[in-house]
């Protein structure tokens, strides 16, 4: 299998199943001399770990990651990077393959069971191997040294939508996404969610959602014309990750129900002199550059596929059959997607600063 790898000049290979004994990465590109210790990354994985309400699966992994390379303690005592590659580790440690064992010959509906058999002639039934979203948790681990190269940039994330259920933007605050457990900005929607998810996950099914991501103080001209586009590769990043259907920026789809009037963002000189968008349909991004403007992004993340009503399927020897899964899932795999999407970005971000001072001279690290 290849493609594990992701990224040009900050380049991020993952490994390993959901039902092996470790997952892991190499961040290869890294700049030299930047701080960074276990807990700089720990504290991103926290935000991404199992188990930690009724609303997500209940498997019980700490996900301690272990930098096995690519730091070294400099003369002051700070743990730095090196610019050689970074190899991080986890340890699987709450592995139920007995789960998988009644279904090992059956193809869930609306999982990779069916496609990963075709093109291999194998899959590993246990939680899905490399196709589970296990490996996210090595995306939010790359996305935390990311970060550390993006100073004086903030990405956030939040849930803006579960279901037919979606925030009152007017009571938007970034200070509610920390204090709840759907990372929901509007404070008045977490209890009709909470209600709504209870009922789902009571019956045994799940449902989607919608996730916003913003990356602010990023500096114009990130991103290259015509196939190094910045939008381009935050969608194909965001249309990585696991159960993700659909990716916008800016106003997206809705732009098509704008006027060129509405649409268009229009610019005035601010006081210091510099552009200032009166708007910001663009999402912060114009022909595939960036405008210095936030960058909005917004991905859609589909019901997860293990649901406990028996659903029609076949097996891999050509019969007919019923599937009910089994196991530890989560209702709706969008709520801890938000800190898997945040990675994302900040890893398209980190790449495409790279490549800007290698192009033009222009951002210190």
């Amino acid at each position: 299998m290849s493609y594990n790898t992701f990224g040009h000049l900050f380049r991020v290979t993952t490994w390993g199943e959901s039902h092996g004994p470790a997952i892991g990465c190499v961040v290869d590109g890294c700049p030299p001399g930047i701080p960074l210790t276990a807990e700089d990354i720990q504290y991103y994985l926290d935000r991404r770990r199992p188990g930690q309400s009724r609303y997500t699966t209940q498997r019980r992994e700490p996900d301690q990651v272990e930098i096995l390379s690519g730091v070294f303690t400099d003369d002051e005592g700070r743990q730095v990077t090196t610019g050689t590659p970074i190899s991080l580790l986890i340890h699987n440690v709450d592995q139920r393959s007995k789960d998988y064992g009644d279904i090992k010959d059956k193809f869930r509906p609306g999982h990779a069971d069916y496609t990963y058999f075709e093109k291999y002639g194998l899959r590993d039934y246990r939680g899905g191997g490399r196709s589970s979203a296990r490996e996210t948790a090595m995306r939010v681990a790359a996305g935390a040294i990311a970060r550390k190269i993006l100073r004086g940039v903030t990405i956030r994330g939040a849930l803006v939508r579960i279901g037919p259920h979606a925030v009152d933007r007017s009571r938007w605050n970034w200070g509610e996404v920390e204090s709840n457990p759907f990372f929901c900005p509007d404070h008045d929607s977490v209890q009709t969610w909470a209600s709504y998810l209870d009922q789902i996950r009571k019956s045994g099914s799940s449902v989607g959602a919608v996730i916003e991501i913003v990356a602010e103080g990023v500096p114009p001209g990130l991103g290259a014309p015509i196939y190094g586009k910045l939008d381009q590769d935050l969608a194909a990043a965001l249309m990585s990750i696991n159960a993700v259907k659909g990716v916008e920026i800016g106003a997206g789809m809705a732009a098509a129900e704008l006027t060129g009037e509405e649409n268009a963002d229009e610019m005035r000189i601010g006081p210091d002199g510099r552009p200032v968008f009166l708007s910001n349909n663009a999402g912060g991004i114009l022909g595939g550059i960036s405008t210095g403007q936030p960058i909005v992004c917004r991905f859609a993340v589909k019901p997860t596929s293990s649901i406990l009503t028996p659903r029609k399927t076949i097996d891999r020897f050509g019969n007919e059959t019923e599937i009910m899964t089994k196991g530890r899932h989560d209702p709706c795999v969008g709520i801890r997607a938000v800190p898997v999407g945040e990675a994302m970005v900040a890893i398209v971000l980190a790449d495409h600063a790279l490549r800007h001072r290698a192009q033009t001279g222009k951002w210190e690290f």
